[in-house]
């Protein structure tokens, strides 16, 4: 009878062991289970923290977006080709938003030597010196500029208004008194800089996704003053990098807003239509 006994009592010894086991299994799986919750949970807290840290600078760049009716200025603005060669011109502006835009080109005799209007869907443009009369679409501003820009855009450009940009900003970078956004649209790979404390614009990188066109555009602003109630950058620089490079240099000379302005645009009888 000893045997049997003793196989009970050794039967009843494992099933000890082995409940001890699965419950010391348990208490590790509890266990492995609570790390991986709270290290999933830490990520999603800082997540959503790093989300509302965009969303607060984006925000910020909002509320020191420029708006108005009329703008109206006057600049020197130094433009530099690939090859070296440079141009200098005055040149004065007049918008009305989302209506037009009227440009006069003035070489360094004071003598001038273009005169542009640019609406939603054309470009009209008076070349005094050779007495003929352009009239483009609305694209012809992408051949010139090598950016996607249409009539809203440029005005924003003119302006000192960030261009293309929209709420997809997904990364960060903070350091040396600036803070970088970073985000990809159907256009470009973005990357924005602005002061952290002020938040103003301080550079703009566009890296255009068009594989078949690997174009970069880099613009900066600097000189901001705030005489009308608006934060405004008296120099501008627009870099462009592809198969032909240029570099436009602005510099401010005057500037208003909301002012009463007239646009005009006559095209001569003697003049010929290109």
């Amino acid at each position: 009878m000893k045997y049997p006994i003793f196989r009970v009592i050794l039967v009843c010894g494992w099933a000890g062991i082995l409940l001890v086991a699965c419950r010391g299994t348990r208490t590790v799986q509890s266990a492995i289970s609570v790390k991986v919750d709270s290290v999933a949970l830490a990520l999603e807290v800082a997540r959503i923290d790093s989300v509302l840290f965009i969303q607060r600078q984006y925000d910020s760049l909002l509320a020191n977006r420029i708006e108005y009716k009329t703008f109206s200025g006057k600049l020197d603005v130094d433009y530099e080709q690939g090859d070296g060669s440079k141009t200098n011109l005055n040149v004065q502006v007049r918008i009305q938003r989302d209506s037009l835009i009227w440009l006069s080109l003035t070489a360094i005799f004071g003598i001038e030597g273009v005169r542009a209007c640019i609406t939603p869907d054309s470009v009209k443009v008076l070349n005094k010196q050779d007495k003929t009369y352009l009239v483009r679409p609305i694209s012809y501003l992408q051949e010139l500029a090598a950016l996607p820009l249409d009539l809203r855009s440029l005005q924003d450009l003119l302006v000192g208004n960030p261009v293309f940009m929209d709420s997809s900003f997904q990364q960060y970078t903070r350091g040396s008194g600036l803070i970088s956004l970073m985000s990809n649209n159907e256009l470009f790979r973005k990357l924005l800089s602005m002061g952290e404390t002020d938040k103003l614009m301080s550079s703009y990188k566009l890296d255009d996704l068009n594989l078949n066109r690997p174009r970069t555009s880099y613009l900066t602003y600097s000189e901001y003053e705030n005489k009308t109630g608006k934060w405004f950058s008296r120099r501008r620089t627009v870099q462009v990098a592809e198969k032909k490079n240029f570099t436009v240099r602005v510099q401010y000379k005057q500037y208003g807003f909301n002012e009463t302005l007239s646009f005009p645009f006559v095209v001569p009888k003697n003049y010929r239509l290109e």
